[in-house]
């Protein structure tokens, strides 16, 4: 017996089929045993759905003691499953199915892997844990880039790690029929970004160092000042320009390395000046 397979009786109808499926969805799957084709598909279907319970549940009817329920349904003939959503049904199969034919009826309907990446990098942006929502939404983005929402929570991710262009332009994507209110709310959120990341220290330490450029202490100001603002890339082309000039420069080498361990792991960034790094040290 499988313990997440429910079987339908009269009894748990109500509950399974009307009360169960505003919950989740509950795939009813017919059989009889005296059809081998119906017992294979609801075996079949009992092993794909093993550990999906949250998202689908499966309830199974016997037609020979439960041939009320058969009739309810309008069953016309064996295997047949179908799909319950809200007491109603969405969708559904009948007759003898391969493997392939199981596996693309229920991916219709089950939470994609893009979608559970999704789902964590929005939790984890909730929990200030950027980096690691930078990790899933990019693998979600590498499944599927052409979702809006996807991209909408990638750009997100790339205004609060300082990536301003990468979000303009992933943002530039976005077709009207998709800018919503989270579109809008992204949109300000990188409008503000922008007026940040040219602050007066900024403009000021600038300012100083065009007219004194060779000052080292000043570009290691602007340096910082540059990841305070999550202008990173220019952060590290500073410091690491120091580096070159003098490399036993150990403020410039730790405020580098301080920027690389501070973004996420897997950002292309970090990889660059991480081999650069090496290239000058070896």
């Amino acid at each position: 017996m499988n313990t997440h397979v429910v079987e339908i009786t009269l009894e748990n109808f109500q509950q399974i089929a009307i009360e169960e499926s505003k919950n989740k969805l509950v795939l009813i799957d017919f059989w009889a045993e005296q059809i081998p084709e119906s017992v294979e598909l609801k075996d079949k279907l009992a092993f794909a759905l093993a550990g999906k319970e949250d998202v689908m549940l499966l309830a199974t009817v016997d037609c020979q003691t439960q041939q009320q329920i058969a009739q309810q349904f309008g069953l016309q003939s064996l295997p047949t499953a179908i799909i319950l959503k809200d007491g109603q049904p969405i969708d559904g199969v009948s007759g003898p199915l391969t493997d392939e034919a199981i596996k693309t009826f229920l991916e219709k309907h089950l939470p994609k892997a893009e979608d559970d990446l999704l789902a964590q990098a929005r939790q984890l942006i909730g929990e200030n844990n950027i980096n690691e929502a930078f990790a899933a939404i990019s693998q979600a983005y590498q499944l599927d880039n052409s979702r809006a929402d996807i991209k909408l929570t990638l750009a997100e991710v790339y205004i609060q790690t300082g990536k301003l262009t990468e979000a303009e332009e992933l943002l530039a994507t976005i077709t009207m029929v998709d800018q919503d209110s989270h579109y809008q709310a992204v949109m300000a959120k990188l409008e503000l970004a922008n007026q940040a990341a040219d602050s007066p220290e900024i403009q000021a330490l600038e300012t100083q160092l065009a007219s004194d450029p060779d000052n080292v202490t000043l570009q290691q100001q602007l340096a910082a000042q540059y990841n305070q603002v999550n202008r990173n890339e220019e952060a590290l082309a500073i410091l690491f320009r120091l580096m070159q000039k003098d490399r036993s420069d150990a403020e410039s080498k730790t405020l580098l390395l301080d920027i690389l361990k501070a973004l996420p792991d897997g950002d292309p960034l970090a990889t660059k000046y991480r081999r650069k790094l090496y290239t000058l040290m070896y």
